[in-house]
């Protein structure tokens, strides 16, 4: 019973939230790498990019609630969804035809790129925090929970009890699907197959008669739909609040890393692989080790490596370990 008991306890506080974390840090990784892999720059914007899209949702989202409108026990901001990648689409699309163009066609160095891309990090996390504030928002409604803590025990009978949240479930079902419509887009549709083309080798694909404008402009809407959908079901499962998301880029840059960038199945692998490591470390194993351990060893403190403060440590960690010993990534970085 006692095993029991604490491997609901690691499913409670490990396992269930160690998914959906890497989920969305899956998704949002595979932006990143879309970027990097096919306009051959990292993005250092995207972090923001999500908050934007996420904003942009919860202004829908208030919109609709004035209405009257709800999703019943789903969240509205699904509703929402749609609203939020349109706008964080056309702002995609706009920075690119004032400022990522001019230096596409002087055929500027990834590096400078990167040093464009971080004003427009700036500006952009400036806009967010004048238009919707700097406090943290909650903006989740419907039913909090698939199954409460309190249900469990009542049906189990155990001492420990499992809670799956709503946001949690939805994030998990809304990464599956994304993560499956992408490859599908990119290895059944004519214009995925031109992007990937455009990925292995420009100048091959300008000689096949590929619209290079045209896969950059497919690229930033992919992009604006899969940041928008990361920061969106990030702000569901725990807040939003912009200076968050700006300190996401570093975890959702590491995933992109330790999978290999340019590598889609690397960005989705590499987003467990952090997710994990960051809330293994920082949870405090004190209330496993009781359920498990002797009477007699059980550990006095929270048994706890890392506080939660310095959760995006362990991926700077991580990150640095990588580039040292395997600048590839786990899983090769490669083209698309």
């Amino acid at each position: 019973m006692d095993f029991l008991n604490a491997l609901v306890a690691l499913a409670n506080f490990v396992i269930v939230p160690g998914l959906a974390y890497g989920a969305q840090l899956a998704i949002g990784a595979l932006g990143v790498t879309l970027i990097y892999g096919i306009l051959r720059f990292s993005n250092f914007a995207h972090g923001d990019t999500m908050a934007f899209g996420t904003m942009a949702t919860i202004l829908a989202t208030w919109g609709m609630q004035s209405y009257g409108i709800s999703f019943g026990p789903l969240p509205t901001a699904l509703l929402a969804l749609p609203f939020g990648i349109a706008a964080t689409a056309l702002m995609l699309l706009g920075t690119d035809r004032v400022v990522y163009r001019f230096y596409r066609a002087q055929k500027a160095k990834p590096v400078i790129l990167v040093i464009v891309s971080m004003g427009v990090m700036f500006i952009m996390n400036g806009v967010v925090r004048f238009i919707i504030g700097v406090r943290d928002i909650r903006f989740a409604d419907g039913e909090r929970f698939i199954i409460s803590a309190r249900d469990f025990k009542e049906m189990t009978g155990l001492r420990e009890g499992l809670a799956i949240k709503t946001t949690q479930a939805i994030t998990v079902v809304v990464a599956f699907v994304v993560v499956a419509a992408l490859f599908y887009f990119l290895n059944r549709t004519r214009t995925g197959k031109s992007m990937r083309a455009f990925s292995d080798n420009e100048d091959l694909a300008l000689l096949s008669g590929i619209n290079p404008e045209h896969v950059v402009r497919v690229t930033w809407l992919i992009v604006a739909a899969l940041a928008t959908v990361a920061g969106v079901l990030y702000g569901l499962d725990k807040s939003f609040k912009a200076f968050t998301y700006f300190q996401l880029l570093l975890p959702i840059f590491a995933s992109a890393v330790v999978g290999g960038l340019g590598n889609p199945l690397g960005a989705i692998g590499g987003g467990f692989v952090i997710a994990f490591s960051e809330v293994t470390i920082t949870y405090a194993w004190k209330k496993v080790a009781v359920y498990l351990l002797p009477e007699q060893l059980e550990p006095t403190g929270l048994v706890q490596l890392l506080s939660t403060d310095y959760k995006f440590a362990v991926s700077f960690a991580i990150l640095v370990v990588v580039l040292l010993f395997k600048p590839t990534g786990l899983f090769k970085g490669q083209s698309l």
